[in-house]
C-alpha cells in the first residue's frame, strides 16, 4: 500500500532542495484546512535571492495570498521544519493561520517558543494554535549536517532543538 507524503513530508522535501542550493535547510508548505489540499510549498531563497525575507514561510504564505488575492488566510494551516523567527510569526499572525505545525525548536533564532515569544504579546492580533517538536529529530539532524560542512571545525558544539550537540 502506498501512502501519501504528509504536509511535513512535503515541507522536508523543501527543506532538503533549499540544502542541495546552498540555503538553510528550511521548508514550508501551506495547506488548506477544508479540502486538504496543498496550497503552496517553498524553501528558504535567502542567499538564492539576496532577500533577507526570503525565508520558506514567508514565500509560502506570499504565494497563498496572491493566489486567493487576500491578506487573510483562516482557512489554512501551515507546516514548517524550524521554529519560525519573529518575522515569520508576525506575518503568520498578520496571515491569521489557523495552525502552526514546526520541526526543530530554535532557541536561538525562534519567535514562536523562543526569544520574544511573539504570540504571547498583548498587541498581536492573532494566534495560531502551535504544534512544536514535529519529526523534530528529523529537522535537526539536516539542520546539524548542513551547518557541520560549513564550519572550519566539524566537531564544534552547537545547539539545535534546545539541546547541545556535536557535530561528526
Amino acid at each position: 500500500m502506498f501512502l501519501a507524503p504528509t504536509p511535513m513530508d512535503l515541507a522536508f522535501a523543501e527543506a532538503e532542495a533549499a540544502f542541495i542550493r546552498g540555503e538553510v535547510p528550511v521548508g514550508a508548505v501551506v495547506v488548506d484546512v477544508e479540502s486538504g489540499r496543498l496550497l503552496a510549498r517553498a524553501g528558504n531563497c535567502v542567499r538564492e535571492w539576496s532577500d533577507p525575507t526570503a525565508h520558506a514561510e514567508m514565500l509560502a504564505l506570499r504565494t497563498v495570498a496572491a493566489a486567493q488575492a487576500a491578506p487573510r488566510l483562516p482557512g489554512c494551516d501551515l507546516y514548517v521544519t524550524l521554529e519560525p523567527c519573529p518575522m515569520c510569526a508576525a506575518a503568520m499572525a498578520l496571515a491569521r493561520i489557523r495552525r502552526l505545525y514546526f520541526g526543530a525548536y530554535d532557541p536561538k533564532g525562534g519567535g514562536v517558543e523562543h526569544g520574544p515569544r511573539l504570540f504571547t504579546w498583548p498587541t498581536c492580533h492573532h494566534w495560531p494554535e502551535v504544534y512544536g517538536g514535529v519529526q523534530e529529530r528529523r529537522a535537526a539532524i539536516l539542520l546539524r549536517r548542513f551547518f557541520a560542512l560549513r564550519r572550519p571545525d566539524h566537531g564544534a558544539m552547537s545547539r539545535v532543538g534546545g539541546r547541545s550537540i556535536r557535530s561528526t
